[in-house]
């Protein structure tokens, strides 16, 4: 069988990086507030938000800090209840748990996507805000879930850190909710290592984000649109320094042109696996919502009839050995997007639908710069590792009345 491809290189930085990047070292103007005006992070704040047809954007240190902007931004009271997935990165209720709230976990789906009776049931009077964790691309049913929260005038924070591309019923996800945060982490569509944003079409969240991020003194008058609404709120919000440097802009604007071929191949790729992987009986790629048009980096699917954790563990082992590495999240040790290792939380909710589906939720990154050919090599490696482990790719048919 032909060598398994890497999967965890990101695509190179685009030539057009280097330069911008020579001239600021030389400079040394790496500090977004520097220049009087058009800094790198600005540039890219005006051409991020109009890419997705956003009003404002906000450039910081990472997609956790632009959640956490996010929840002091809409000034929720200290012990507000926040509802969160049982599926997310561990980065999402430590967001909550450094804003001084309380998260509240819902169950997800076999299908990764939020289950609307559980998040109907927790959508009480006592919530306060919501945030949606698009999970590794995966987008919840968000007319539903904007309607229930629209009933109670609850705010939505979506949380885009896989999502930057995708689509729900035309619009780009990020801009559904009352707030969108996106990453820059080198596993995501647009990569600099770190960084993040958080867009609005709400000029007070924004200016209230803007002066936290850390444009202390009046640095805030270099974001253009909000003039207005800062002077309130100068010296009345403390700075947490979340700031983007003008470095990690310089490595993204040149990015941003690249996302639709990004988000065209990477689709291909992964509906292309999914097609091979489904033809087993013992394994499931859920569908995409209707109205969904995805953007993936990465693939996830559930192991069925795999009655043991013994069984999953062979499977990891066989497709190892072939040079594939797949996680299975509930099996990974200090997973952190397991729920049950969010110590931090104090009291674990029991989750048992979100729990079952972690302990058979296989993953792996499936990044567009992939051929077909490679893409074959990963889906035979997984079948004739299912085979190994499962005698057989097809289950036997059910034996009535024995």
């Amino acid at each position: 069988m032909p060598i398994a491809p890497n999967v965890y290189d990101a695509e190179p930085i685009p030539d057009a990086a280097l330069a911008e990047v020579t001239r600021l070292l030389q400079s040394g103007d790496l500090f977004r507030y520097t220049a009087p005006q058009n800094a790198p992070v600005s540039l890219l704040e005006a051409e991020f938000a109009a890419f997705l047809g956003s009003r404002f954007a906000l450039a910081v240190s990472s997609c956790s800090a632009a959640l956490f902007l996010s929840l002091r931004a809409l000034d929720l009271p200290r012990g507000a209840r926040v509802l969160i997935p049982g599926f997310t990165f561990a980065a999402v209720p430590s967001a909550v748990v450094h804003a001084d709230c309380v998260p509240v976990l819902i169950e997800v789906g076999q299908n990764f996507r939020i289950d609307l009776a559980d998040f109907n049931a927790r959508l009480d009077d006592d919530i306060a805000a919501v945030i949606i964790s698009h999970m590794r691309g995966h987008t919840s049913d968000m007319d539903a879930i904007m309607a229930a929260c629209a009933q109670r005038d609850i705010p939505v924070i979506e949380d885009a850190a896989h999502s930057l591309g995708t689509v729900w019923k035309g619009r780009n996800i990020g801009t559904i909710g009352r707030i969108g945060c996106f990453s820059f982490q080198s596993y995501k569509m647009i990569n600099a290592g770190e960084g993040g944003i958080l867009v609005t079409d709400d000029a007070e969240v924004i200016a209230r984000a803007i002066i936290m991020s850390g444009a202390y003194e009046h640095n805030w008058r270099k974001h253009p649109g909000v003039q207005a609404n800062f002077a309130e709120w100068q010296n009345r919000l403390p700075l947490y320094n979340m700031r983007m440097s003008n470095l990690s802009a310089a490595l993204i604007r040149p990015q941003l042109p690249e996302v639709a071929r990004r988000v065209r191949d990477g689709r291909a790729n992964h509906d292309h696996l999914a097609g091979v992987l489904n033809g087993s009986d013992w394994i499931e790629v859920p569908p995409p919502l209707p109205g969904e048009s995805r953007a993936p980096d990465s693939i996830q699917f559930n192991l069925l009839g795999f009655d043991t954790d013994d069984e999953v563990r062979a499977l990891l082992a066989q497709t190892a050995a072939r040079g594939v590495a797949l996680q299975v999240f509930g099996l990974s040790q200090d997973n952190a997007r397991a729920f049950w290792n969010w110590r931090f939380l104090g009291d674990i909710p029991d989750l048992p639908a979100t729990r079952a589906m972690l302990m058979r939720a296989c993953d792996m990154r499936l990044p567009a710069r992939l051929t077909r050919a490679e893409v074959d090599v990963i889906g035979a490696v997984i079948l004739d590792a299912v085979a190994a482990v499962k005698g057989d790719l097809h289950r036997p048919p059910l034996r009535f009345g024995t």
